[in-house]
């Protein structure tokens, strides 16, 4: 595929490599209508990683009642073999019952996924905050102990759609609680997409006054107002190296209606490759896997820059 190259123009105000962590096959699918059969999810994640995407979240083990997209996670696991385990296959994982058919998988990394707002956890996960955080040590500790790799996602870190604006505090605290369970990354989930430039600046400051440095954070914004992107480079400009997309602009939250689409990884690469940024990327190849995928789900891929270069 022949396409138009942007311009470099380094721009030193930005870190000069970004790990993409790619949340496609997972947060990408989950939210869709339809279901894809097992063979394409773990295609998907073989084409993602020969694109060059280091880091793709490959499935969830949360109840297959609750997300029946992703029920299929053992089989996805089992056709992908070696290429979907270790520290860069990050899975999802709710609970110990969750974590039990991680291991049994044989994965070797897991996410835990955790809300800012009282309102979310009790629909997303039917708990308090409080009881989410217990729900989740011993999540942590056992994958700890087993070797894995863990990370922690935030929902609702910019806005709520039943409770509102959120305070930066109130994020601040449940993100260090999580992190003191001994969790390796945060990522700071803009569920909703309302997030804003200096908002983005505010909450990573105070989270650096509390003891989490930009080292330890990855950001994942939806792009519901059309402010992802600006949001992401706002973050990388804070010193924060590791960003959550989704090829194609895939995603959404099941349960917060509100919400659209991921980042798309296409997008975010262009960016990037204009601004001198590496990212070990092979965009030609993303933007292929994405007219793949948008035929597997039989509508267009809504991001901007794969409609460029895939014609349409």
């Amino acid at each position: 595929m022949s396409r138009a190259l942007p311009q470099v123009e380094p721009d030193p105000s930005l870190p000069p490599r970004v790990t993409v962590y790619e949340v496609g096959p997972r947060d990408g699918l989950q939210n869709e209508s339809g279901v894809l059969p097992a063979a394409d999810k773990a295609e998907f994640v073989r084409r993602l990683a020969a694109a060059g995407l280091g880091t793709v979240e490959t499935t969830s083990f949360v109840d297959p009642r609750w997300v029946p997209q992703l029920a299929d996670a053992e089989d996805v696991l089992a056709l992908l073999g070696a290429d979907g385990r270790g520290p860069r296959r990050p899975v999802l994982v709710p609970n110990v019952r969750g974590l039990d058919r991680a291991l049994a998988a044989g994965v070797g990394a897991v996410a835990i996924f955790g809300s800012a707002t009282e309102t979310f956890a009790r629909k997303n996960l039917n708990r308090t905050v409080e009881e989410s955080v217990a729900m989740f040590a011993p999540v942590v500790e056992r994958a700890r102990a087993e070797g894995l790799w863990v990370r922690a996602y935030v929902s609702m870190c910019f806005g709520d759609p039943w409770e509102g604006p959120v305070p930066v505090g109130q994020v601040v605290d449940v993100c260090r609680r999580l992190m003191d369970l001994g969790c390796d990354q945060l990522s700071l989930g803009d569920t909703i997409g309302v997030g804003t430039v200096g908002h983005v600046h505010r909450l990573l400051e105070a989270l650096g006054a509390a003891g989490i440095g930009p080292e330890q954070v990855g950001v994942h914004f939806h792009d519901t107002y059309g402010q992802a992107l600006a949001n992401t480079m706002a973050a990388l400009r804070d010193g924060v190296t590791v960003v959550d997309a989704s090829t194609g602009g895939l995603g959404g939250c099941p349960y917060a209606k509100s919400a659209t689409g991921n980042l798309a990884t296409e997008d975010l690469v262009w960016t990037l490759d204009g601004a001198g940024v590496e990212t070990g990327i092979d965009l030609d190849a993303l933007v292929e896997t994405s007219v793949w995928m948008a035929g597997r789900l039989g509508k267009p891929s809504p991001s901007r820059v794969v409609t460029a270069l895939a014609g349409g």
